[in-house]
């Protein structure tokens, strides 16, 4: 038995990329051995993922080796700085043609230029190879080769020849290419053990958006689908997809009180940690208010919580807050709430829900606030996708044991007819609707509760307010009818 164990081939060691977020994606990292394929068009980050991949060789002691057919080393130093690295345990090497090449008398009049050129740029290559001996290798960049072998044929049993090479001497290969030819080449993505396509998506506003995704990884497990990353100084970072079963954790379901009494009652004892809420109103109708009010309320307890802004700065949040009677700076003060403003031009979506889980994490937040869904709709590029984003996102949180606040403005003031940008409310467990209506030559607000699954909670339309005193829910509004319609008529009247 010893002996048929001793006899299963051995799995090949993972090499970390270097690039956060990127080894998750992979299913841990890049196989060591093997010949890689990042594609992608000029200015996806193709040169600074694979300087991070040598840097994280070099810090392991490894010997590392960057061959440029498309750069000068002068224009990688410069690109180094700009993320801070040093690029001294690097080895770089240079192929490009000299100025001598453009010299009448360098130029080629029996053979073709390919046959003359490629030949030389190949044996520079195997010998650098066989010097330095580096166990990770980057080519910059295949278009290079592609044009100096002239001949589809001649490029591909070129690069055929390097991977058998470089197999050989144990070395991890990546190649980059720009894409820069009209015909999309699948030559080399069918020999590579794996392929990465990166992209770049330049919306009408806001910020270029960067995403990536695996095309093929031979024998591996990896996270499919696009994942968006971010380039910025120290190098690139990747925003793994969020696939909500991998997440999953036992805790104790507890109600979390708002410090209102009379809005517990209407909200049965409060809401549920792994629960969403949310709360939808026209504009000005208290809805981020009352949000805010159950974060500190948790706070008072010790407890912490997150709030993602969208539509107001922090500086005005804290105004009106304090107005309120809410002493919410000073639970941020303490560390028990974070505010974090969101900006959808600058922001990706992918981004944005791993800020959430880094919270979720790292701080032990039992609440988190979105606020609102119309700025995280703009941050989206298609709705589509915003709602089986939000799936995701709301079923880890609920999985996690977080209360989750979803803010929703709806167009519209007054009326039956009040619309939302975005229809979110089936994916909620309690929905907080939030009304203006008219009465006694006056402009007031009601609060309900339409759904709240797992648990029973008031039917009644109850007077709600908002003044120095903080917030005020009343008694049920028992002597109107048609209070949703924004014009009541008062049942003494009818």
């Amino acid at each position: 038995m010893a002996d048929s164990m001793s006899t299963l081939p051995q799995v090949p060691a993972l090499l970390g990329s270097g690039v956060a977020g990127l080894d998750e994606v992979l299913g841990g990292g890049f196989t060591e051995h093997r010949l890689y394929l990042i594609e992608g068009t000029p200015g996806t980050g193709k040169t600074t993922i694979a300087l991070q991949f040598l840097i994280e060789g070099a810090k392991r002691g490894e010997s590392v080796l960057y061959v440029t057919l498309s750069e000068t080393s002068d224009e990688l130093m410069g690109v180094a700085r700009s993320h801070g690295w040093s690029l001294e345990d690097i080895h770089v090497r240079e192929m490009l043609p000299t100025q001598d090449s453009l010299q009448p008398d360098e130029q080629y009049t029996m053979f073709h230029p390919s046959e003359v050129e490629l030949s030389e740029t190949t044996l520079k290559i195997l010998k650098d190879v066989e010097l330095l001996q580096p166990s990770r290798v980057v080519f910059d960049s295949l278009s290079e080769l592609r044009l100096l072998a002239g001949s589809s044929l001649r490029y591909r049993r070129q690069i055929l020849a390097l991977k058998q090479f470089l197999a050989g001497r144990r070395c991890t290969v990546i190649l980059l290419d720009d894409m820069t030819t009209s015909d999309h080449d699948l030559q080399v993505q069918s020999i590579s053990h794996a392929v990465l396509r990166l992209e770049q998506i330049n919306s009408d506003y806001g910020a270029a958006r960067r995403r990536l995704m695996v095309l093929k990884y031979r024998g591996q497990e990896f996270r499919g689908g696009f994942h968006d990353y971010r380039i910025g100084r120290g190098g690139l970072q990747v925003f793994p997809r969020l696939v909500s079963a991998e997440h999953g954790r036992a805790f104790v379901p507890v109600r979390i009180g708002s410090g209102i009494e009379p809005l517990d009652l209407l909200l049965g004892g409060g809401i549920e940690k792994g629960t969403s809420t949310l709360i939808v109103g026209a504009p000005g109708t208290g809805k981020s208010s009352l949000a805010v009010q159950f974060a500190v309320a948790a706070a008072s307890r010790g407890e912490r919580s997150a709030l993602f802004i969208f539509d107001e700065s922090i500086n005005t949040l804290l105004t009106r807050c304090a107005g309120l009677g809410m002493d919410l700076k000073g639970h941020v003060d303490s560390g028990l709430v974070q505010i974090r403003q969101v900006d959808p031009g600058e922001l990706s979506p992918g981004e944005l829900v791993h800020a959430i889980r880094e919270v979720v994490a790292c701080d032990g937040v039992s609440i988190v606030l979105v606020d609102s869904l119309n700025g995280y709709l703009n941050a989206m590029p298609d709705e589509r996708f915003l709602i089986v984003q939000l799936h995701e996102l709301l079923t880890f949180l609920s999985q996690a044991g977080v209360a989750t606040l979803l803010v929703g403005a709806q167009h519209g003031l007054i009326g039956v007819n009040m619309q939302s940008p975005v229809d979110a409310s089936y994916l909620a467990d309690a929905v907080v609707l939030m009304r203006y209506y008219e009465a006694e030559g006056e402009v007031r607000q009601a609060i309900s509760v339409l759904k709240k699954r797992g648990g029973k909670h008031e039917r009644t339309i109850r007077a709600f307010s908002m003044g120095d005193e903080g917030l005020q829910v009343g008694e049920p509004l028992r002597h109107y009818r048609g209070v949703l319609t924004g014009v009541p008529i008062p049942l003494d009247s009818a």
